[in-house]
């Protein structure tokens, strides 16, 4: 069958939108397919942090690409994204995790990374309304908050403006390893190549690929804008970050640019279902108040759930599938969804192009791992 497309991208999340976008911008023909409209899955229900992390050294090189990426869009974009450049503050509540600002403000500071390292009372000039007597914080400069959903349209606009097309409400049944894919009602579209980008859903469509759910949950409140002027992490999130079984809460507040706060967090990683959990529900809050205590007085409008497509070594598969060469992975995101969407639609379209990448990009192809284990031994 000859291809209609150079690229069909499943999946128009944030992820799979910005792969639509760098392909199309490098020239190639792009459909980009969702059951849904773009944005409306796991991307609407995530918090829209641009965030540093580092796990790993690839996670550093990663975020802060991605990181980089972003800031160029947002130059153009700001509106469209809702893009507020307000900066990450990790706090510590007490010595030890104080110790493990300084390491890692020492550790940014060597990969040119932004910080201040805030002692007790910077920290509470900065930030007034968080509990008094906690040791002080590490402030990232240019982390940012955007809006998923909006930002995600903008990025297929952008694709669709270069060329590409779109089709919505249309759920892709198999994905087969001559690039052609199809649709539930029957109908066979060719392609090139196809680019998995389903997020939790991609294990259904390419066999062997271990990425899994994580649940999480959010409550979003009505507006106070003068509550908080970061977004603000207690240093203890990454260790429930790294819980890969059993449940874990962590203290992790967003302001929004209209004012509303969104405060999280949670994950599980065995829940399968998409109810609001309330004992997690309840201790989630409670841990937001241990640290905001003014929480506490503000009104909640909304609590939802969402899962993030995980994988076992916390990094997302991105580049050829084991099951066919034509299949291509872009997914396993986790949490770094959001701040890494750009970069790996970057990644995508240097390896279809055969461009070299700014940052190494080995750690994230699918080959290195199958589910039941890895591949080289």
């Amino acid at each position: 069958m000859k291809p209609t497309y150079d690229i069909i991208i499943v999946g128009a999340g944030i992820v799979g939108s910005a792969c639509a976008y760098e392909c199309a911008k490098a020239g190639l023909t792009v459909l980009l397919i969702d059951r849904d409209a773009a944005g409306t899955g796991t991307t609407a229900t995530g918090m829209g942090h641009v965030v540093m992390l580092d796990d790993s050294d690839i996670q550093v090189a990663f975020c802060n690409y991605a990181r980089k990426l972003w800031m160029e869009l947002a130059e153009e974009a700001q509106d469209q994204l809702e893009w507020e450049a307000r900066g990450t503050l990790w706090v510590a509540a007490d010595d030890e995790e104080m110790q493990h600002v300084r390491d890692k403000h020492t550790f940014y500071e060597k990969q040119n990374i932004r910080t201040h390292v805030l002692d007790a009372a910077l920290l509470e000039q900065v930030e007034p309304n968080l509990r008094k007597g906690l040791c002080g914080g590490l402030r990232v400069v240019d982390d940012a908050v955007l809006y998923p959903p909006t930002a995600t349209k903008y990025l297929v606009e952008q694709a669709v403006a270069l060329g590409a097309e779109t089709l919505f409400f249309s759920e892709v049944a198999e994905i087969r390893g001559d690039a052609s894919v199809v649709l539930a009602e029957g109908k066979i579209i060719a392609g090139g190549l196809v680019i998995n980008a389903a997020g939790c859903g991609s294990p259904e469509l390419t066999e062997g690929i271990d990425v899994f759910k994580r649940k999480g949950h959010l409550v979003v409140t009505d507006r106070y804008p003068e509550l908080i002027n970061h977004q603000i992490i207690e240093l203890g999130y990454l260790k429930a970050a790294h819980t890969m079984t059993g449940d874990s809460v962590a203290f992790n507040v967003q302001p929004r640019k209209d004012g509303k706060l969104l405060i999280g967090s949670s994950r599980q990683s065995t829940a399968q279902h998409k109810e609001v959990d309330h004992d997690i529900l309840g201790r989630m809050l409670n841990r937001a108040f241990e640290y905001i205590p003014a929480l506490r007085d503000v009104r909640a409008i909304r609590c939802w759930t969402g899962f993030r497509p995980a994988t076992p070594d916390k990094l997302p598969l991105i580049g050829p599938s084991l099951v066919s060469e034509k299949i291509w992975l872009a997914t396993g995101h986790e949490g770094l969804g959001i701040t890494t969407a750009l970069a790996t639609g970057r990644i995508i379209a240097d390896r279809i192009l055969d461009r070299r990448s700014e940052i190494p990009t080995e750690s994230f192809l699918p080959a290195r791992c199958r589910k039941g284990g890895p591949v080289n031994g």
